[in-house]
């Protein structure tokens, strides 16, 4: 009986609006891991931007993306590379011990 008093607009709006917190949170945890990816940042520089993110997550994240969200994707793509070097070193590694 209790969702015969929940109206469809109801249900659309509250998908909506988790649909959002949901993008948001990955989001943050996105900008957050960037923190911690990039190397110019100093310890001091990265424990201000986290709890910056942390306080005012709004406010925080929209103000790390005008900042510092131009280099976000050079990090994310030599962080790729990284691993790639690192799984193809691992893959010749095991390739010769085999023989």
């Amino acid at each position: 009986m209790l969702a015969a008093n929940y109206p469809l607009l109801d249900i659309f709006i509250s998908t909506l609006y988790l649909a959002v917190f949901i993008f948001w949170m990955i989001l943050v945890f996105h900008i957050i891991a960037d923190i911690f990816r990039s190397q110019d940042l100093s310890g001091a520089m990265k424990a201000f931007w986290v709890l910056f993110i942390l306080i005012l997550p709004l406010v925080g994240g929209l103000v790390y993306l005008i900042t510092r969200g131009s280099a976000m994707h050079e990090r994310d793509i030599r962080q790729l590379e990284i691993q790639q070097k690192a799984f193809e070193d691992y893959i010749r590694m095991v390739a010769n011990s085999k023989e």
